[in-house]
């Protein structure tokens, strides 16, 4: 797995910080397929899933104001908050859904893999559920992060 030295600064600031978590958290989209080792595009943010409780005791640590909505129409979360203290801006969302044609569905993964990047742990999810996730947001450079995934062994 190679990762850029941005990407590297944003998910050591994520490890450090989520250590606080006490509910299972996630890192998904681009910089989940970087870490599965296969080339995701451009990464120009990190997405972080997260708890509720966890982002209502976390996030406020780290100056992020808990409030809702999403960086996309596509997508919504109870709390969705941006942080730009590292090298690539990061986003937390806590109770995170998609929008499938007039529904919202829920996007909760239950499988988690840990990778350590230097000296923090990160999460993910597995590689077939991510490529199915990806899948599923529906959007081109996630279906080709999708298709990115499947060709890794």
């Amino acid at each position: 797995m190679t990762i850029s030295p941005a990407l590297s600064v944003a998910l050591n600031a994520i490890g450090t910080i989520m250590d606080q978590a006490h509910d299972p958290w996630w890192i998904i989209a681009s910089a989940a397929v970087a870490l599965h080792g296969a080339d995701p595009g451009q990464v120009s943010d990190v997405d972080v899933l997260l708890s509720v409780a966890d982002a209502r005791r976390i996030l406020p640590t780290i100056g992020i104001e808990l409030r809702g909505g999403s960086a996309h129409e596509a997508f919504r979360s109870s709390i969705f908050g941006t942080w730009s203290g590292t090298a690539l801006p990061i986003e937390f969302m806590a109770d995170f859904h998609r929008l499938s044609g007039t529904e919202w569905l829920p996007v909760q993964p239950t499988t988690r893999q840990a990778i350590k990047v230097d000296n923090v742990v990160v999460f993910v999810p597995e590689k077939a559920e991510l490529q199915a996730m990806l899948a599923a947001f529906g959007r081109p450079k996630d279906m080709e992060r999708a298709r990115s995934l499947a060709s890794v062994a």
